[in-house]
């Protein structure tokens, strides 16, 4: 059975640059958990040239190997010939959802989570204002205490706990288009509401636009913007993806801006890539690479542009984990760090491991609870042994996981977003 045309394409290109030298072996968690050939990216790369070759069917096996792996992407980070393995991993993915051979849990989240919820604003709110009715009335505290889903099973009582706290104001609704400074405008950026953040993320996007205005710069929030779409490409639909960055690059061109500024990792590293999954398409190809040139991860622009308002002393112990899309995507580690240092009394304490994934990866904590919780376990044991009062980290995902991971071990250390930090250490509060 032939793979798709776009993942042939890749194919040769990246079969043919893997070395088959074993350097991605050491780093790769999923390999780590059970040190199956198979398991490893070089391994996930001969399973795919076998299938392309058909020398193997679409089986069980291969379908488990491709949604096994985190798309964490540290093998591209780890690798000497430039291997692009995460564009094979989603492509495969794109071909077992064509052929719609996923799980079940998999193939049921991605029909109303991914295809109906995300792929609107609309719907999205909707689900969050129910899900918000059900953590207010008590009835989600009153169902974990009663472990009455431990009648169903474990997994799902410790999956319902995962879920996200939905705030009281959504920031789109929060929010005028456009705000400005009160002194002078050293710039003009856009800022990415997104989906996820704009309804349970909501102080870290307020924390994120007191620190751009505080610091001259005028934002625009445009309305009509949509989901990104990461998870989307991430997990096979990528159909459903370019349908929402259609929609994106339509509404932001629509403004004049220096930079779009996004506040999630995982967000701003598919953004950049608009311009890869519309290559060759004749209405989207430039307006794409126009609009991921202007994308911004807003440590990476504070890091270009430089905090200009003072900062208050903050005697703290900080570690900091590094979310799998920022480092190993969009090559973004030191910035932070720096941000983070520049806080006067700070004690910044390196996280061993800093760079391994905590096991979130979008929805791979849902669908593969049981594996996510190994990877889990491991960053928080390293967590633990820097002793730190918060773990710094910008990634929604990886911020449910780590608090979700904390509570759980019964750790006493807070989880926050640079911008928040940054935020909690400004003389003035809004």
């Amino acid at each position: 059975m032939a793979l798709k045309e776009s993942l042939q394409q890749h194919l040769d290109d990246i079969y043919n640059k893997c070395l088959q030298c074993g350097l991605c072996l050491p780093i790769c968690p999923t390999y780590n958990l059970d040190l199956r050939e198979e398991s490893s990216p070089r391994g996930r790369i001969q399973l795919i040239h076998s299938v392309q070759n058909n020398e193997l069917t679409l089986s069980e096996i291969f379908v488990n190997e491709m949604y096994f792996c985190l798309d964490c992407r540290a093998c591209e980070t780890a690798c000497p010939a430039g291997v692009r393995f995460g564009e094979l991993i989603e492509e495969s993915r794109n071909m077992i959802s064509d052929k719609g051979l996923e799980p079940f849990i998999l193939k049921f989240l991605k029909k109303i989570f991914l295809r109906w919820i995300l792929t609107s604003t609309k719907r999205t709110k909707t689900a969050a204002r129910i899900l918000r009715a059900y953590q207010r009335c008590g009835l989600k505290e009153a169902v974990i205490e009663s472990g009455l889903l431990r009648l169903f099973s474990d997994k799902l009582h410790e999956k319902h706990r995962l879920l996200p706290t939905i705030q009281d104001k959504f920031f789109d609704e929060e929010f005028s288009e456009i705000i400005r400074p009160a002194g002078d405008v050293r710039g003009r950026v856009a800022f990415l509401s997104g989906c996820i953040m704009n309804v349970a993320f909501t102080d870290i996007h307020r924390d994120a636009v007191y620190v751009l205005i505080a610091n001259g710069f005028e934002v625009v929030i445009p309305r009509g913007q949509v989901c990104c779409g990461s998870l989307h490409a991430h997990n096979g639909e990528i159909d459903s993806a370019k349908y929402l960055a259609q929609k994106n690059i339509e509404v932001f061109e629509k403004y004049q801006f220096d930079a779009l500024v996004v506040d999630s990792a995982g967000c701003s590293a598919f953004m950049k890539e608009y311009t890869r999954i519309f290559a060759g398409d004749e209405k989207y190809a430039e307006r794409a690479k126009i609009f991921s040139q202007k994308v911004k991860e807003i440590t990476e622009f504070f890091s270009e542009v430089g905090l200009t308002i003072p900062l208050t002393s903050f005697n703290k112990k900080v570690t900091y984990h590094e979310a799998c899309h920022l480092v190993h995507t969009q090559k973004i580690s030191r910035q932070p760090r720096e941000l983070i240092q520049s806080i006067p009394g700070i004690e910044l304490i390196e996280l061993p491991e800093a760079t391994w994934c905590c096991g979130s990866a979008g929805i791979y904590n849902v669908v593969r609870y049981d594996d996510s919780m190994k990877i889990l376990d491991r960053k928080i044991k390293n967590l633990e042994s820097t002793g730190a009062d918060i773990v710094v980290t910008a990634n929604p995902g990886c911020h449910l996981q780590l608090q979700y991971g904390i509570k759980k071990h019964g750790l006493n250390m807070q989880v926050m977003h640079p911008i928040s930090l940054f935020r909690t250490v400004y003389h003035e509060k809004s």
